[in-house]
């Protein structure tokens, strides 16, 4: 693929990510509620919903395949109380709190670093879920040995917490192959690999009072590594503006 036409694939990438595309509100009076002694209550209008109890983990997801779609939102801890975890699911299947051969990603944000199950490190990270989630190491401080196992940290917020009563925008890009989850508009997730499909969810342990806001969706645009697109876009760019130049030269030549 030449310069102009990676530039383009990439602003049009750019200018779905960016919502440019008719992104679709989500109804989460559809949405199934799992695990731990959660309680979700859905807010007016059924595109918010909110966790109210620190408790084992639990979920709260639409229950339907849902590669190749990308998921947007806010999210927000509503207290001041416990530094635990918020996030999400991707690939999750009914039941797979419980189940032993499950095969899913969690992506999991904690305020504040704490010794419980071993280390529960501050940050926001992706990791690989492979069997039953429960109250302990797995969850906890992501221990292969209780089935979770950590693929990666995230660029900014790697050992960066979430804040009290602050609204974080979240987008979530999953497909079969990739992965991408931006915060505040910044990449900070970027896994390629081959990926189960499931649902989309949310998730919590050990917070209470988390608000999931403004949920829509969209059909996934492409992935295209911004590290690598950028520098591709830039000279695309110079090129095009040099090309003008001449065309403006010759015309009044």
């Amino acid at each position: 693929m030449n310069l102009l036409k990676t530039s383009a694939a990439f602003a049009a990438a750019m200018m779905v990510w960016s919502g440019q595309a008719l992104a679709a509100p989500v109804d989460l009076s559809t949405w199934t509620a799992e695990g731990g002694n959660s309680n979700w209550v859905l807010q007016s209008g059924n595109n918010a919903v909110k966790q109210f109890v620190n408790g084992e983990p639990t979920v709260f997801h639409n229950g339907v395949n849902s590669q190749g779609l990308a998921l947007s939102g806010t999210i927000e801890v509503q207290t001041t109380a416990d530094n635990d975890y918020i996030g999400f699911v991707l690939g999750y299947n009914t039941g797979d709190f419980s189940n032993a051969t499950a095969d899913y990603l969690l992506i999991d944000w904690k305020q504040a670093n704490q010794n419980f199950f071993g280390l529960g490190l501050e940050g926001l990270s992706i990791s690989q879920v492979s069997g039953v989630l429960g109250d302990n190491s797995g969850a906890w401080s992501h221990d292969p040995a209780n089935n979770v196992t950590e693929l990666q940290r995230a660029t900014n917020l790697g050992s960066t917490g979430w804040d009290d009563n602050t609204s974080y925008a979240f987008d979530l890009i999953f497909t079969a192959s990739a992965v991408q989850v931006r915060v505040d508009g910044v990449l900070e997730l970027s896994i390629g690999g081959s990926f189960n499909n499931g649902s989309f969810g949310f998730y919590n342990y050990s917070q209470r009072d988390v608000l999931y806001a403004g949920i829509e969706e969209v059909i996934a645009p492409p992935t295209i590594p911004l590290p690598a697109a950028l520098p591709l876009m830039a000279t695309a760019l110079m090129g095009m503006g040099f090309l003008n130049r001449r065309r403006k030269k010759s015309a009044i030549g």
